[in-house]
């Protein structure tokens, strides 16, 4: 059962210091079970009596702050960035900034970002989500590189696939508490592969999911690597935080190894577990039938309409500033995406 209903004073679905902050609002409405708050009060240092003050205070720094950012502030999302950064208001702001910034350093990955753009990466069980959580309440999101073939698209294509299940993924109120947990599966991972994985791609994708997007990974279980696995993770590792390194988990082919990390009973046949065949199909219908909500969210709808949520920075000379200046905070900029 979820908490009693709260609702936010100055909310809105999107929102600047230009509006009116009068305007109709939309309530926050928690969704967390007894259970999961009692999680987010202890690991996240989230208190449900204090949540609406830190996403007001939230809102008026970005506000003050950053006053030509295009983005959205309701409760929901901010909250988000609070969450995955255990409610340190100037972390959850530099998370936010990050967030839109890597958006504009790629323009190969995120423009035009919508499910129907990416089918064939879809279509080539690239990736999917299992449909159980593990024990700790945490998605399972399986990728598997040999699946790609790097004649039919470009890397970047496999990126935008990711991004996209990561934001369904974070919708998800329990997934932002709970975090998710990686399956990296590099059966038939050839050279052929890894030429297309450089320093410049491995920068630019860790910068996003350390210190880019608003999710708690716990675990990145990999399994069927092949020699050159090493290779393309000393690709990596100079890019990683040490907590991050800390959370890989190298099978090789011991499956009773990456069945000590993720119960047999949610892992599909192909990994040894018990949860029938792996589908990739249904979780890309997810992301399908979720097109309209992409849309919207990125600013898609109307790409011309002031107030989009693209959260591009008007100016060449804001971008600069959160690139190469300090917040009034001290807050260091690490925008990795650049």
């Amino acid at each position: 059962m979820a908490e009693d209903n709260e609702t936010s004073l100055g909310s809105s679905s999107v929102s600047t210091p230009l509006e009116d902050h009068s305007a109709p609002q939309q309530g926050y409405v928690c969704s967390l079970s007894p259970e999961l708050v009692l999680k987010a009060r202890e690991e996240l240092q989230e208190k449900p009596e204090w949540r609406l003050r830190d996403v007001q205070a939230l809102r008026d720094m970005v506000w003050k702050d950053y006053p030509h950012l295009k983005t959205r502030v309701d409760d929901s999302f901010l909250l988000r960035f609070l969450r995955a950064r255990k409610f340190d208001y100037d972390r959850a702001l530099q998370l936010l900034v990050n967030y839109y910034s890597c958006r504009k350093a790629w323009p190969e990955v995120f423009t035009d970002l919508r499910p129907s753009a990416v089918k064939p990466v879809l279509d080539s069980g690239f990736l999917t989500v299992l449909p159980h959580t593990d024990t700790e309440g945490r998605r399972i999101v399986c990728i598997r590189p040999g699946c790609w073939i790097p004649r039919d698209y470009p890397i970047t294509e496999n990126i935008r696939a990711i991004y996209l299940s990561l934001e369904k993924l974070v919708e998800s109120e329990e997934t932002q508490v709970n975090g998710i947990v990686i399956l990296a599966d590099y059966n038939g991972v050839g050279l052929t592969h890894a030429s297309h994985f450089g320093p410049f791609i491995a920068k630019k994708v860790i910068g996003i999911l350390q210190d880019g997007f608003p999710i708690r990974i716990k675990a990145v279980n990999v399994i069927n690597e092949p020699r050159i696995f090493k290779g393309i993770f000393a690709i990596l590792k100079p890019f990683l935080k040490e907590k991050i390194v800390k959370r890989f988990f190298l099978h090789g082919s011991d499956l009773n190894s990456l069945h000590a990390n993720i119960p047999k009973s949610i892992l599909p046949e192909e990994y040894g577990g018990t949860a029938g065949k792996l589908d990739t199909t249904a979780w890309s219908q997810i992301l399908l039938d979720s097109e309209e909500d992409f849309a919207v969210h990125f600013g898609l709808a109307h790409p011309t309409r002031e107030g989009s949520l693209q959260g591009f920075l008007m100016n060449d000379t804001e971008s600069d500033s959160l690139q190469f200046e300090e917040s009034a905070r001290g807050v260091k900029s690490q925008l990795y995406c650049y």
